[in-house]
């Protein structure tokens, strides 16, 4: 009679624990900023469950099922709504709620997995072994908008808005652009081989068209063009790519017909070394040995080659001026040129030599955004260090 009663008892205190261990707060909605095809579903942790616990999730197309498997969840390795501030936000008390995405389910023979689909109802339950579970409803949508892009799109529409009033503004006054010394010898140099009757180099790097330090090289070998044809200076240009060595032609007979000069192009002038990397270096090292151009233009992104080609037009006593966005190679043209374009200075290198209003503000509108940006960096982190909760939220 007493074991009887004893277990009697054990029922009693065990059945609200059984029942407490359904979950809780459930809920089931379209993910969002997402093209669609994917359902999540959140719920309030249970901290009070069996070891062997598992969370079980299923969904039907009907509410009367059947069911078929998503996922099962460990309840302690289980995300919560914390781990994914971005969807969720970083309210605290997302650390006391479990989520999941939900994008298939297996099939019926259990062996591939099913997308859901767009504007379908979908009935999602999850429940815990031996225990309780909820079915809650939802849709997955494709949507339109992503939000998290919103300071995104903000950020672009308003930089292009400064590009824009800036490129008006060239075209009523002259900016000021900064002195970069070596432009300003680009002038000498090539005056110098006029009057020594000597060739003017240019050197490309060795990245393809699609690089943006060959796309502003070829800008620059533009301006040299045009001015080397008022010169009457011959320009030799060394390529790697032919496809960078067929636009080359191209700017350079352009800029010819913009001098007035159309005579003085000569498309043997823009030529391909080779398509290796040493041999291009070698190539166009003998070039310089034989014909020791009165200057030397390094322009673009350019790797170990760079001190093989400076070196070499510092022994012949060549003007060299040398413009790369590669970091690496900076210190070999610094020590071997006499003029290094750094970084940026590359870029800017075409609007400074042109003064073409669109390139200008461009430049102009660009670094203002940069400033911006850089303020916002520094004012966020100054905000974030003292706990400014909309900085963190």
């Amino acid at each position: 009679m007493a074991h009887l009663f004893l277990s009697f008892a054990l029922a009693i205190a065990v059945a609200p624990a059984a029942a407490d261990s359904a979950p809780a707060d459930v809920r089931a909605f379209d993910t969002p900023n997402d093209q669609g095809h994917s359902i999540t579903l959140t719920w309030r942790r249970l901290d009070i469950l069996p070891d062997s616990a598992r969370y079980r999730v299923s969904i039907s197309e009907s509410v009367d099922g059947p069911f078929y498997d998503v996922a099962e969840l460990d309840p302690k390795t289980a995300p919560t709504m914390a781990d994914e501030p971005v969807t969720f936000g970083r309210d605290e008390e997302n650390r006391n709620h479990h989520f999941l995405h939900i994008e298939s389910y297996l099939d019926p023979d259990g062996r591939d997995r099913i997308r859901l689909e767009n504007d379908q109802p979908y009935f999602v339950r999850l429940g815990v072994h031996g225990a309780g579970h909820t079915v809650v409803e939802a849709r997955a949508l494709g949507n339109y908008f992503d939000r998290t892009r919103l300071y995104n799109f903000v950020l672009t529409a308003l930089f292009s808005a400064m590009i824009l009033v800036y490129i008006r503004l060239a075209r009523r006054k002259n900016l000021y652009i900064r002195r970069l010394a070596g432009l300003d010898a680009l002038d000498e140099a090539l005056g110098r081989a006029t009057e020594m009757g000597k060739p003017v180099l240019f050197v490309h790097g060795l990245q393809d068209m699609g690089s943006p330090s060959t796309i502003a090289a070829v800008n620059i070998l533009g301006q040299v063009a045009k001015r080397t044809a008022e010169y009457d200076t011959q320009l030799k240009v060394g390529n790697r790519d032919p496809i960078v060595m067929s636009v080359s032609q191209e700017v350079v007979k352009e800029s010819c017909i913009e001098a007035g000069r159309p005579d003085a192009f000569n498309p043997d002038n823009v030529f391909l070394a080779a398509a290796d990397q040493f041999s291009y270096a070698a190539a166009l090292e003998g070039l310089m040995v034989r014909e020791r151009p009165a200057a030397n233009l390094l322009m673009g992104y350019f790797y170990a080659e760079s001190l093989l080609l400076a070196e070499t037009g510092s022994t012949t006593g060549a003007i060299q001026i040398a413009a790369t966005d590669a970091y690496t190679q900076l210190p070999f043209f610094i020590t071997t040129c006499d003029y290094t374009l750094m970084g940026e200075e590359l870029y800017a290198a075409s609007a400074y030599l042109s003064r073409d209003p669109k390139l200008l503000g461009s430049l102009k509108g660009q670094d203002l955004g940069k400033g911006i940006l850089i303020l916002m960096l520094v004012l966020g982190s100054l905000l974030a260090g003292i706990g400014f909760w909309p900085i963190l939220s």
